[in-house]
């Protein structure tokens, strides 16, 4: 079950940037704030239904870190699903629009 607590304040974006919508490659910071450490993290455009490979692989985020995500399939769209899973076995999902993200914090 999603933490209420997590799902309200996870959608607190920073928005640092705005690209136009190309095919290019789209960088954002992801910050974790939430208490757990980020065991899993999928990002998959909004309209393809399936979760695309795990953007941390064998990595983790822990409580208090950041990382640089790259999108870099060469999509010109923007609409992006967000799945995260963490270590307590919480799974958070989001839809963000990555050509105007500059950051994404978990908190």
């Amino acid at each position: 079950m999603i933490s209420m607590k997590r799902l309200a304040t996870s959608s607190a974006l920073v928005l640092a940037f705005a690209v136009p919508a190309k095919a290019q490659d789209m960088d954002y910071e992801l910050i974790n704030n939430s208490g757990a450490t980020l065991m899993e993290f999928y990002s998959s455009p909004a309209d393809v239904g399936v979760w695309e490979d795990d953007i941390l692989g064998a990595d983790v985020l822990p409580d208090g870190s950041r990382a640089s995500v790259t999108i870099a399939d060469g999509r010109a769209q923007c609409d992006y699903d967000l799945r995260l899973v963490f270590d307590d076995g919480e799974v958070l999902e989001d839809t963000v629009n990555i050509c105007e993200l500059g950051s994404y914090t978990i908190n």
